[in-house]
């Protein structure tokens, strides 16, 4: 048996696949899936955001780089004959960046926001030719 058997053995062959998982997913959260698409004339962003309302998803472009953070709150009370038995209060809070480089115009991006599904249109700039300069040496 080798040394690495016998120590997985000693913690648990799962000991380690869960240690270096994400904090996210150990406390059961999960991350909204993101699909990227690129053409030659933008990228096409779709984010999942379910449970999440619109005035809760912010979306910022700077540096060529593309941030969406989105908050969810629920609380969840149970009261029983005028008196609260339970109540439960949930936060969560996603943040997501995305390099896009400086090819990208921010004056003409769009956003909406519809059934949980954020979705972003970032219009590509053209890139002008570089342009020769002679440079005099003194």
């Amino acid at each position: 048996m080798s040394n690495l058997t016998r120590f997985n053995r000693l913690f648990g062959d799962s000991f380690f696949d869960d240690f270096f998982q994400p904090l996210s997913q150990s406390r059961g959260d999960k991350m909204p899936a993101i699909d990227v698409h690129e053409s030659d004339e933008q990228y096409l962003i779709r984010a999942d955001l379910p449970g999440i309302d619109k005035k809760d998803v912010q979306v910022k472009l700077e540096n060529g780089i593309l941030s969406i953070v989105a908050e969810s709150r629920k609380e969840d009370k149970e009261e029983k004959d005028g008196r609260l038995i339970r109540q439960e209060r949930h936060y969560g809070r996603f943040v997501r960046q995305l390099s896009v480089g400086t090819d990208v115009d921010p004056a003409l991006v769009k956003a909406s926001f519809t059934d949980g599904v954020l979705s972003l249109s970032l219009p590509k700039v053209k890139e002008e030719a570089a342009k020769a300069v002679d440079i005099k040496v003194h």
